[in-house]
């Protein structure tokens, strides 16, 4: 497994926020919507790519990575086809679709890179330009990949804690959504690695009865529990109300942002979030193929394209809502 490569510094606020975006269609694991996303304003000719992620049912997350791709694909004249599926071995199988349909460039997240190494060496082997986003940090320079977008996990997680020992947190839930997840294990390591009191917590995302149930529980059984740290947005809500429901007084935050969670953040609800961009990952993705397939460029020299991470709180909410 290949190091980071370079350390990046903490960013206060945002540089864009995607909220508020057109929301995708999903039914059980997986989505899909293919075609219509043209119409651009290049010269050049017409090119499809397929943009494969991890995104489960449900979570507003992708909304904004889909938002950006689709803003990127209406500028280059691209023919975007979106596909996602929690589970590994079906996001590979999407991938390896997308290359039995000759697809001139994909798009993919690196969740769970071991299930997808085939599916991205096919893609290369059929001479299909591939990126990456959001998840892979530590993997998508082995699998020859040419550029990534997204942020450094690990340095976000110990940015988080260093925010809780500023914040003189006590004990603190790390709560873990997608088991298997490299991203969010390096998180909650990075959390622990810059704060002492730190316990990781595994819930089922898909399940929003067994997220709050399970966080009730912990917060029922210790009440030295100071600050519960969700890694998406939609399960710092269900978090809030977790909180509620156990009587507890502990505070809540979170890794990204979306309309809901802003709101909570300005309204005090929620103390802050770290956020990485999703909206820019999802567009310089796109972006990224187009200048590879028409131009013969690559973007990031081999080093990954950062987005994040910036902490957001109640003084960057008005901000980011009129970006």
């Amino acid at each position: 497994m290949m190091s980071r490569t370079r350390r990046v510094p903490l960013v206060v606020g945002s540089v864009v926020a995607a909220v508020g975006l057109a929301a995708c269609s999903a039914t059980g694991g997986r989505q899909a919507t293919e075609g219509g996303e043209g119409a651009g304003t290049v010269d050049t000719p017409e090119m499809t790519v397929a943009m494969v992620t991890h995104a489960g049912p449900g979570d507003t997350f992708w909304d904004q990575v889909r938002s950006g791709a689709e803003e990127a694909a209406r500028k280059d004249n691209v023919d975007l086809e979106y596909t996602a599926d929690p589970d590994g071995a079906e996001q590979a199988n999407l991938v390896q679709q997308a290359v039995d349909k000759e697809v001139d460039g994909i798009a993919v997240t690196l969740a769970k890179p071991e299930a997808m190494r085939s599916a991205v060496a096919a893609a290369r082997e059929a001479g299909i330009p591939v990126v990456a986003l959001n998840a892979g940090m530590e993997d998508w320079q082995e699998m020859d990949i040419a550029s990534f977008f997204g942020q450094d996990d690990e340095l976000a997680g110990e940015a988080a804690g260093e925010r809780l020992t500023q914040d003189d947190a006590g004990r603190t839930l790390c709560v873990i959504h997608e088991q298997g997840n490299v991203g969010h294990e390096a998180r909650c390591a990075g959390l622990a690695s810059t704060f002492d009191d730190s316990e990781k917590v595994y819930v089922t995302g898909t399940d929003t009865a067994n997220v709050r149930s399970t966080i009730t529980a912990r917060l029922q059984e210790d009440e030295q529990i100071t600050h519960v740290v969700t890694l998406g947005a939609p399960f710092a809500m269900i978090a809030l109300s977790a909180v509620e429901e156990a009587g507890s007084e502990a505070e809540v935050a979170t890794f990204d942002v979306n309309d809901e969670a802003l709101t909570a953040i300005e309204d005090g609800e929620i103390a802050w979030a770290v956020d990485q961009q999703p909206y820019v990952q999802g567009y310089q993705a796109v972006d990224a193929l187009w200048l590879e397939v028409n131009r013969g460029a690559t973007l990031g020299g081999g080093e990954p394209s950062y987005t994040g991470p910036a902490f957001v709180d109640a003084d960057d909410v008005a901000a980011l809502r009129q970006e």
